[in-house]
């Protein structure tokens, strides 16, 4: 079994990935403890899907009881691009390093398929794989397989990597040897604590998702808080910041795969342009993208905030403009951003206007604020 496992690593090197290791179904038992606490504080916010799969999350075992190996791998993402040198440019909107190129779940699925299909062929086991989308504790497996550690931002580092690489799996019920865990290599490095916007780290290893930046305008369904607003400069899907500045990224070569290669019109796309999506245009430009599953209502919150903090007067006409847009997610952000860059005189005819017929008590605070 040892020599197909070489054949194995062989075969996941032509297919992109940058790593493989292999550990024990009960690998990632000792997180149990560790979410349970992170449920029992509420950090996952509204995503109720964490604590519906939480007993499932802590042993591979019950997610499949005939699994005896996991096979874990990583497949970088990097970008010869600067992720925090496109916050300055306030009227075009950031989007995420991992989400510029076509979706990754598609990507790195289709390449786990196949890797898996062949393992199955040469050794006669059963497989599955997973992408990101299964009840799986993903990040303390890789640990514990060796392809990285988890830093002081939660995430997987990895010395050749970086920070900037998915992670894919294969569960079998082969009976492989294990590689050894990987150690922390953070040392007294702070600087993804620090360089966090709106203070998403309660303490290292720890993380509220509930201010997290990437968790509020990809995940988050409701209103965002004020106070996360301004913060969040012109991020309008995911934030980059505490693995931009990670000082492993020296390390991470830009990724060969063409499939994950950042589109041009991603890059900086003007907010303008953003604000004006209707639902089906939304759909068409994000076709194949990860942005998509977002949906057009809440990415246009995003774009809405965006606009608000760009300081660019000559926006207020998109915010004006979608003041009566069918989404009350919209127009309250729509109302924000009006209130930060509209004259007083303009603002006061638009609520004058606009506040008597509205219903949504959101929306209708929003003008009172503003």
């Amino acid at each position: 079994m040892a020599l197909l496992l070489e054949k194995l690593r062989d075969k996941a090197c032509e297919e992109g990935f940058a790593s493989l290791g292999v550990t024990s179904v009960d690998a990632a038992t000792k997180a149990g403890p560790r979410l349970r606490r992170y449920l029992a504080a509420g950090r996952h916010g509204d995503m109720e899907w964490m604590a519906a799969t939480a007993k499932r999350r802590e042993s591979v075992s019950v997610l499949w009881p005939e699994a005896r190996s996991v096979i874990m791998l990583a497949h970088s993402y990097a970008q010869n691009i600067d992720p925090l040198a496109r916050l300055a440019a306030k009227n075009t909107g950031v989007i995420s390093i991992y989400a510029l190129g076509r979706d990754y779940h598609d990507v790195v699925k289709g390449k786990l398929k196949r890797l898996a299909a062949w393992f199955a062929r040469e050794s006669g086991a059963q497989v599955k794989v997973f992408v990101d989308t299964a009840p799986l504790m993903e990040k303390p497996l890789a640990e514990a397989a060796g392809l990285g550690w988890q830093g002081r931002h939660t995430n997987l580092v990895s010395r050749q990597l970086g920070s900037w690489f998915f992670l894919g799996s294969i569960l079998t019920d082969a009976v492989l040897p294990v590689d050894e865990p990987e150690a922390d290599h953070c040392g007294s490095c702070r600087a993804c604590l620090d360089i966090c916007p709106t203070r998403a780290f309660p303490a290292p290893y720890q993380l509220d998702a509930r201010r997290c930046i990437s968790y509020l305008t990809i995940e988050h369904k409701g209103h965002i808080d004020r106070e996360f607003r301004a913060p969040m400069g012109n991020r309008i899907y995911g934030c980059d910041d505490c693995l931009a500045v990670c000082p492993w990224n020296k390390f991470a070569a830009e990724a060969r795969e063409a499939k994950l290669k950042a589109h041009d019109d991603l890059i900086a796309p003007k907010l303008a342009d953003l604000a004006r999506l209707d639902d089906t245009a939304f759909r068409a430009r994000f076709s194949g993208s990860p942005i998509k599953r977002t949906g057009r209502d809440r990415f246009v919150r995003n774009v809405l905030i965006a606009i608000g903090n760009s300081a660019d007067r000559s926006l207020a006409a998109e915010a004006e403009r979608l003041l009566t847009d069918a989404s009350p997610l919209v127009r309250a952000m729509a109302v924000w951003a009006l209130g930060r860059l509209a004259p007083a005189a303009r603002l006061t005819q638009l609520r004058d206007k606009h506040l008597p017929k509205e219903k949504d008590a959101a929306v209708r605070s929003e003008w009172q604020n503003a």
